[in-house]
């Protein structure tokens, strides 16, 4: 059966030990978002949301971005834990990242937390990066959690997943 649970070491993090509802917690670890051959992002101060079933996902900090090439898209989701959540492009000499990171301007009160600060799809940046490992995208682009090698599944996104 494709969706039964590894395992974790005493390193590791199984995405099925996640709440849900999801849980918003303070991260030390060192963020890196890489685009257009440069640094878009670096942070030690950023915030993990955990979810049953999904790699984490890292919100980092305005005061930690690259502001300067961030443009707000038009489009909208809604997340039926946190809110509407906006989204950014990416544009630098003329080449532009539609949809390539978003936020939550006024979050639920739960994740109140997360105003403001803007989490990247790892599949549409160069690299990402989580203390020095670089990033695996979670498949589907749905959820855009970021998987290194202390995060166990099976992972949902890919396609056959979504009635998990």
């Amino acid at each position: 059966m494709k969706n039964k649970r590894v395992q974790p070491t005493s390193q590791q993090e199984s995405v099925w030990d996640y709440p849900r509802p999801p849980r918003l917690e303070q991260s030390e670890s060192t963020i890196v978002v890489e685009a257009f051959g440069i640094q878009v992002a670096r942070s030690t101060k950023t915030k993990r949301v955990l979810e049953t079933s999904h790699p984490p996902v890292h919100y980092i900090p305005p005061e930690d971005l690259d502001m300067k090439i961030m443009i707000p898209s038009q489009r909208r989701s809604w997340c039926e834990w946190k809110g509407e959540a906006r989204f950014y492009d990416l544009s630098f000499e003329q080449k532009t990242i539609e949809d390539a990171a978003w936020y939550y301007p006024s979050p639920v009160r739960r994740f109140a937390e997360l105003a403001g600060h803007v989490a990247f799809y790892p599949t549409k940046m160069a690299g990402c990066w989580v203390d020095g490992e670089k990033v695996i995208p979670q498949e589907g682009d749905f959820y855009g959690g970021w998987i290194t090698s202390k995060i166990v599944g099976p992972f949902k996104g890919a396609p056959g997943t979504l009635g998990w």
